[in-house]
């Protein structure tokens, strides 16, 4: 449990009540069209404000100051030096402003005060963090606006959902990328308690709002915002988390506009994303945005001071804002190279994504004709076993086909996290598919149709940094070296967990001393949920060792077995249904 937090300071001078009297230097008042407050006073005042806060410069005799919470500590400190009169009509609106600064001092001083590590309430979290999740889970709780850009791997999702445990700010909304969106679903039933019972979850489908069955969490992926902006907002989320939030850092869609509707009504608004910045440091402005409206002032004054000039988007010193970004609680980040001790050398963790209905039942056509052929035969017939043979594989196809654009998606999604990927499959058709959709990262390729010497240039171009991604056939590594990796990501599974252990061995090496992340991909229909539980799979944060040994004869046995009960269970559904 969290330890008591010490008692709250005194509030700073700087936010003490302005004098009413004496000399007034000019009027305070409210631009409800920009959302900022407008000094216009006398040159000394202007001047002052202008070097104090170059952002704020408009036009002579007049400084504007963005409506956000820490800005506006700024003003009040101005106002002790130079009194000015607030707007009769904005006079209400100023004491609510200045008390929210006022609570954010305060809010401020106690997460400096909270423990450096925090955990769930009994009950209420089924997991157990790391001691830097614990870390990262005690700067949430202090920061109720606030980006977890931890690098991948590192468990942002499961820190989230710790935040929404200890807070218990239900219903929550999460926003995710639409081929993550039956990850969440489980990791949300699999860590989260609410009220000792499994919370509650629904997903939000189509553009077109309707009212809502009663949940704990709700969650939307970001194409669909655009359809739900006017009603999520009315719907009264009292948290919302933004995975991958660098969806967002693209301001003038309709999608940026959803999104910050969204945030600006909830109590608690979480970003999570590895990389929030893609090519323009400014982005990170569009990013934190969202988190706390104007936190860095407006696009203008930020482009100014932070940037090489008037919107210009690339950040002069990103280091520097880093450390502002730190230091005020609006984020933070740790690499895998800082919290290494706390890994184990190799992590696998399961991901549940999506598949094509469409694209899997019109290749499953012929598996089902060959599943009548099967049905008709006698069960000692000696074609049964081929039979069986060219079912397994045929619905393996399908599956792996079907899920391939979901599982470029993810591996994209690692990519431009900056990650070193080597992507398993297992048919040729799969590994087209991945050709066709990951191109533009330039992949190399081993699957078992190159010559020796294709193979091995593939392997110097991904060892020499020519490419980030490699695609290989599960069939096909043994003897390859390829520790650059990072990442290790199974788009189709195999029976046996020997294959996989060996496919992880290509990246896991002698010279490899990061810790290694081993993706699993499994599609909800097909052949991957026994293949799944035959490796002995669970969908969680943090699995344990699977298959690291050599394979035995009983193993190998225990693997086919696996496949021909699969068979079995189709054959069982086939015959159900044509009974129907």
């Amino acid at each position: 449990m969290n330890e008591p937090l010490a008692t709250d300071r005194a509030l700073p001078g700087y936010l003490m009540d302005a004098p009413a009297r004496g000399h007034i230097y000019g009027t305070l008042s409210y631009n409800r069209h920009s959302k900022c407050w407008t000094i216009k006073g006398e040159p000394c005042v202007i001047e002052l404000a202008t070097r104090l806060f170059p952002g704020s410069a408009r036009r002579r005799g007049e400084a504007r100051f963005t409506a956000n919470r820490r800005i506006i500590g700024d003003v009040n400190w101005l106002m002790l030096r130079y009194p000015l009169e607030v707007a009769a009509r904005d006079r209400a609106l100023w004491a609510t402003a200045l008390s929210q600064a006022r609570e954010h001092a305060i809010a401020r001083e106690r997460a400096a005060n909270l423990p450096l590590r925090s955990t769930p309430p009994e009950g209420t979290f089924c997991g157990t963090l790391r001691d830097f999740q614990k870390e990262g889970l005690s700067f949430l709780l202090g920061n109720p606006r606030a980006l977890l850009a931890d690098e991948m791997g590192l468990g942002k999702t499961v820190q989230a959902l710790a935040c929404l445990a200890s807070t218990g700010e239900l219903p929550a909304l999460l926003v995710v990328p639409p081929h993550l969106t039956r990850n969440w679903v489980s990791e949300t039933r699999r860590f989260l308690r609410v009220n000792g019972r499994e919370p509650r979850v629904y997903t939000l489908t189509g553009l077109k709002p309707y009212p809502l069955p009663e949940a704990d969490v709700y969650i939307i992926h970001y194409l669909l915002l655009r359809g739900w902006k006017e009603a999520l907002p009315r719907m009264g989320f009292r948290a919302v988390v933004f995975d991958e939030i660098q969806e967002l850092r693209r301001t003038g869609t309709e999608k940026y506009s959803a999104a910050s509707l969204l945030a600006e009504g909830c109590e608690r608004v979480i970003g999570l994303s590895g990389t929030p910045i893609y090519n323009r440091g400014a982005e990170i402005w569009n990013v934190v945005n969202i988190l706390d409206m104007h936190c860095l002032g407006d696009w203008e004054s930020f482009t100014r001071q932070w940037c090489d000039g008037y919107g210009n988007h690339i950040v002069r010193d990103p280091a520097l804002l880093g450390a502002h970004l730190r230091r005020e609680g609006l984020m933070l980040r740790r690499t895998k190279a800082e919290v290494l001790r706390e890994l184990p050398p190799k992590r696998r963790l399961v991901q549940e994504i999506d598949l094509d209905d469409r694209v899997y039942r019109e290749l499953m056509r012929p598996v089902m004709e060959l599943l009548g052929s099967l049905s008709a035969l006698h069960p000692e017939a000696r074609e049964r076993a081929l039979l069986e043979e060219q079912i397994g594989r045929g619905e393996r196809q399908a599956t792996g086909v079907a899920k391939a654009p979901f599982v470029a998606a993810f591996v994209r999604a690692l990519l431009d996290n900056g990650e070193r990927v080597l992507l398993f499959a297992h048919h040729h058709a799969v590994m087209d598919a991945y050709r066709a959709e990951l191109s533009a990262y330039r992949p190399a390729f081993i699957t078992g149709r190159e010559t020796t010497q294709q193979k091995d240039a593939s392997v110097a171009r991904f060892m020499g940094g020519g490419t980030d991604l490699c695609v290989i056939s599960l069939r096909s590594a043994a003897g390859l070296n390829l520790q650059r990796a990072s990442c290790v990501v199974f788009g189709e599974l195999d029976w046996s967990p020997a294959v996989h252990s060996q496919a992880e061995d290509r990246a896991h090496r002698i010279g490899q001393e990061d810790s290694i992340l081993c993706y699993y991909l499994v599609a909800p229909q097909g052949s991957d949920r026994d293949m799944q539980d035959a490796l002995g799979l669970k969908v969680s944060q943090f699995v344990g060792l699977m298959g690291d040994r050599a394979p035995d004869m009983a193993s190998v046995q225990s693997s086919q077995l696996a496949a021909r009960a699969h068979i079995g269970r189709l054959l069982a559904q086939y015959e159900a249904q044509q009974k129907k």
